[in-house]
């Protein structure tokens, strides 16, 4: 009987030596798949860090910038403290001090002296507009007399003596001081319009960056002075009831998604000008300034920035998962 015993005893014995070696072996081979892996995961690549796309843009203006209003943030630029000559970009100031001399239901009177300014853009002496009505036209179809009318019209206010030519020169007078006093240290205005003073000398000088400062203030504080810049063309009626038809000189005008307010400008001395905002995203708006380049590269050097804008915004989206050696 104590011989049955002991023999029932080791044959429990083995029984649990074979389970306990059984459930070893089911360890070591978890642990080697296991291990396995975790080595795998190891030795596989990272995740690749989106490209930024501005690395490889190219554009052919002199300098260039592309700012982020809402973040502060430079996304690209290009000798963004060159000075160049401004050409019709100047009218943006002009519109600017405009508003801050007078309302918008301020009557400009088209005098004489305004229209013999070069470029004939259909506006007739003596024809009178409510300030809105005129600067609306002006800035969109970059009316070089109807931004002289403005100037001759608010400059020198306080005198009774003025001519044009005093009118005008105190109102540059009060462009400049604007422009010091938003911060644009390398910008510089010797007329209203931006047309070459003489043929070595131009209308205004200032730089890529400073142009991004004078259109990040507009949007953010008087946005409603670059809407019409977003039509391609619309009918400006005088005070006289004359309709004046004002074409937008920016090629890109409905190209542009979330367009905000466009200006180009072109003289023989700046070459081709053109600066927009718009919104990539809604309540992000973005600043491209593009100066020196050609009449017809401008636009191109926009266009290209604007679709990198958008690349570079989502290039998180393409971002590949690590892939496995």
């Amino acid at each position: 009987m104590k011989k049955q015993s002991i023999l029932l005893a080791s044959k429990k014995e083995k029984r649990l030596f074979s389970f306990l070696g059984g459930l070893l072996l089911i360890i070591l081979a978890l642990s080697y798949i296991f291990g396995g892996k975790i080595q795998r995961d190891a030795n596989s690549s990272p995740t690749k860090t989106a490209a930024n796309p501005f690395d490889k843009v190219h554009v052919v203006a002199k300098a260039a910038y592309v700012y982020d209003v809402r973040t502060g943030e430079v996304l690209y630029s290009k000798n963004p403290d060159t000075r160049i000559p401004l050409a019709s970009l100047t009218k943006v100031m002009t519109a600017l001090v405009a508003t801050d001399l007078a309302s918008n239901n301020s009557t400009i009177t088209v005098s004489d002296a305004a229209v013999q300014t070069e470029g004939d853009s259909g506006l007739i002496a003596g024809e009178r507009f409510s300030l809105k009505n005129l600067l609306d036209f002006s800035l969109t179809s970059s009316s070089n007399d109807g931004m002289a009318a403005v100037a001759i019209s608010l400059g020198d206010l306080h005198s009774t003596n003025s001519t044009a030519e005093s009118s005008i020169a105190d109102f540059v007078t009060t462009m400049n001081k604007k422009a010091n006093a938003l911060g644009m240290k390398n910008t510089y205005y010797f007329n209203p319009t931006g047309l070459d003073e003489t043929e070595h000398k131009g209308g205004a000088y200032g730089t890529a960056k400073d142009m991004s400062i004078l259109f990040s203030y507009i949007i953010t504080n008087k946005p409603y002075l670059l809407t019409a810049t977003t039509q391609s063309a619309f009918e400006v009626p005088s005070l006289d009831h004359t309709i004046h038809v004002a074409h937008n000189t920016d090629a890109l005008v409905n190209d542009i998604p979330g367009l905000k307010g466009s200006k180009t400008g072109f003289t023989d001395l700046a070459g081709g000008n053109l600066i927009v905002a718009f919104d990539p995203e809604i309540g992000r708006p973005i600043v491209i300034s593009v100066l020196g380049s050609t009449e017809a590269d401008r636009f191109q050097d926009v266009s290209r920035l604007v679709k990198t804008t958008f690349a570079y915004l989502h290039r998180g989206d393409a971002v590949s998962q690590p892939i496995k050696k």
